[in-house]
């Protein structure tokens, strides 16, 4: 079970780690099999399946994202913790409200995300 104070830590590193721009630091809060769904894999990756598999294949996607979106900062908004996820609402890119669902691993990295976006 993830309590509320690991989820709320996890939760300000991933923020941190995004607002930075820092590839590896992103990238560190993944697990090498991760797979990642997202609506913006459709979009810059033109890949209408939408999903990741793979921590290689999410390096590109990461780095083509912040290429194109220089001034990417999320903004916090909620966190729920659940039994082996945490979910994530904040304002992402173009004022878009985000959520992710992240199922996490026993060492706290994300092995699957489920993305979703409300907004222009």
């Amino acid at each position: 079970m993830i309590d509320a104070e690991r989820a709320e830590r996890f939760a300000d590193q991933w923020y941190a780690a995004w607002n930075s721009h820092d590839l590896e630091a992103i990238l560190r809060h993944y697990a090498d099999d991760v797979e990642f769904s997202s609506p913006f894999v459709v979009a810059l990756n033109d890949d209408p399946a939408g999903t990741l598999r793979g921590k290689e294949e999410l390096r590109d996607y990461v780095a083509r994202g912040l290429e194109r979106f220089p001034n990417l900062r999320f903004e916090p908004l909620e966190t729920f913790a659940g039994v082996d996820s945490v979910t994530l609402t904040y304002i992402s890119v173009e004022s878009r409200r985000a959520a992710e669902v992240m199922t996490l691993d026993s060492e706290n990295r994300v092995r699957r995300v489920q993305a979703h976006y409300h907004g222009p």
